[in-house]
């Protein structure tokens, strides 16, 4: 049995799958169903046993319907049995009912004892039973709910996540597993890969939990910072505490701040967000202290917001993703990085919207409508101290509103890249350049300003004969409004991950800017 988990575990995720449609009226056998009905050569068993079932263990009636429509498409054949007992598919997915933890699923299995006692029971094993062919059924559907779907549509939306959600027919992927058991392992073709490289690492953070003592670093009360070339006992603390995270290769247990442990320093600011400088500031020590529990609280809510993703984001041959916890935007062509820019966000007041659209126009020289929220709030006030607020401030009253007009003291810049939205959010340049060079960025009302706001216009139209760096430039400086239509429409991601692994494989956390993962967590592990 364990060399067969090995061998599943290590086979390739290349396996072609197919899907079936589910016709609920009709008696005919799929064609994936008669070629199970080839290999089990088993009878059907008594339709009339589903709901008697599902009456009596009502903790599994939320997947009462899909298994009827399994059962409908299958002619009520048993699935999980051929000749010689529970296929082999059902021992893996046994195996996987009883480690939901290593999928980021902490919950309770209801009638957990039911399903011991069918893989206990060597007759139970052996023979096909319409109880035990309906538990592993709902367990089926359990799992894939639980590790695949996660969370329904509607309470994503209630935390605030528009982004598109996957559509799957569960009932037709059981399938693809049947076909190619290896899936139930691994699925990129279906799961967001970055789920895959989370997993990863919440094992590991598992074990350095299980393996390692995690007493705070403590300092004295006089303590302000740390630079190269001071000594002292925290020191030799923070150096084992890094090496313990993998940040610094070996332990040479020195109370001196060397050489080695600015490498280690650096490699963890950077991968926790923080300016990436060598002093070692109280901030830091308390983030090296956060407990490694609620690191892998935090690793597992994100592999929760995986599940919500669809698994061909990584296919679109254009893809621009801003991630707002860690203030970062990436373009990718190919499937490859071409450019990456620290941006701002909004403020926690002015939220800036999960959600995703396709980029249509880049403007420049935009002039600014300004919103009517900011004109009540700001304008209005402004000009009520100083008759000349609109001039000085480059306004103008048009048609009943107020605009700033184009230029480099613009409040959007010198350009701005729209993805028609109901939120009212795009990116954009901005004259405040210094906001870029802050640890947290979250100033503005909600749309996104971009640190290299030229870099990505010309990217955006490297492959456009109708333009040129140098065309690009006068556009932008040129003081005229001026639309253009992409000819190929962007998709426009904007997430929310606060734990990230990156393509080497290191694990990067982010403040949680907007305080939504303990809400997502009360969700996920207080039920």
């Amino acid at each position: 049995m364990k060399k067969l988990l090995l061998s599943l575990s290590i086979i390739g995720f290349g396996f072609s799958f197919f899907f079936v449609s589910c016709e609920k009226k009709s008696p005919n056998r799929s064609e994936s169903s008669i070629k199970v009905a080839k290999v089990n050569n088993l009878p059907s068993f008594d339709s009339t046993l589903v709901r008697p079932f599902f009456k009596k263990y009502p903790e599994l009636q939320e997947y009462q319907q899909e298994v009827i429509q399994l059962y409908l498409k299958r002619n009520y054949q048993y699935i999980w049995y051929d000749k010689k007992g529970i296929l082999e598919v059902g021992h893996l997915l046994y195996n996987k009912i009883n480690h939901l933890e290593e999928e980021g699923v902490k919950t309770t299995i209801p009638y957990k004892e039911k399903l011991e006692a069918i893989f206990q029971n060597p007759v139970a094993l052996s023979k096909p039973n319409a109880t035990d062919e309906l538990f592993m059924s709902s367990y089926y559907f359990l799992y894939v709910h639980k590790v695949l779907k996660g969370l329904d549509t509607k309470k994503t939306i209630e935390l605030g996540w528009f982004l598109p959600r996957k559509k799957l027919s569960y009932v037709n992927y059981l399938d693809s597993i049947m076909a190619n058991p290896s899936l139930i392992e691994k699925n990129e073709k279906e799961v967001f890969s970055q789920y895959y490289s989370l997993k990863e690492v919440l094992q590991k953070y598992k074990k350095l939990a299980k393996d390692n003592s995690w007493d705070p670093i403590e300092t004295d009360s006089s303590f302000i910072a740390f630079k190269p070339g001071d000594s002292s006992q925290t020191i030799a603390q923070i150096r084992h505490r890094l090496f313990i995270l993998g940040d610094l290769t070996k332990d040479s247990e020195s109370s001196i701040y060397d050489d080695s442990l600015i490498t280690g320093i650096l490699k963890y600011k950077n991968r926790t967000g923080s300016l990436k400088n060598n002093h070692i500031t109280e901030k830091t020590i308390a983030s090296l202290n956060v407990p490694i529990v609620d690191r892998i609280k935090t690793i597992m809510v994100n592999m929760e917001r995986c599940r919500w993703i669809t698994a061909d984001i990584a296919s679109s041959k254009e893809l621009i993703v801003v991630n707002i916890p860690s203030y970062e935007l990436t373009y990718f062509k190919d499937g490859k990085t071409v450019l990456t820019s620290n941006v701002v966000v909004g403020k926690d007041l002015n939220k800036t919207v999960i959600f995703s659209s396709n980029m249509r126009y880049i403007v420049f020289s935009p002039y600014w409508n300004i919103p009517s929220s900011i004109i009540k709030k700001e304008i209005k006030p402004g000009i009520a101290e100083n008759k000349n607020y609109l001039e000085e401030h480059n306004m103008e009253r048009i048609n009943g509103i107020i605009r700033q007009k184009p230029g480099p003291k613009n409040s959007l810049g010198l350009v701005k890249f729209l993805f028609p939205n109901p939120y009212s959010i795009y990116l954009h340049d901005t004259p405040s350049k210094g906001l870029f060079n802050r640890e947290k960025r979250a100033f503005s009302h909600g749309c996104i300003r971009v640190a290299k706001p030229v870099e990505l216009a010309n990217e955006i139209l490297k492959d456009d004969p109708n333009w040129t760096p140098e065309k690009i430039d006068s556009a932008m400086n040129k003081g005229k409004e001026n639309w253009y239509t992409l000819k190929s429409k962007i998709p426009v991601f904007i997430g929310y991950f606060t734990a990230w692994v990156d393509a080497d494989g290191t694990i990067h956390f982010y403040d949680d800017v907007y305080q939504r993962d303990e809400q997502l967590a009360t969700l996920l592990f207080d039920e």
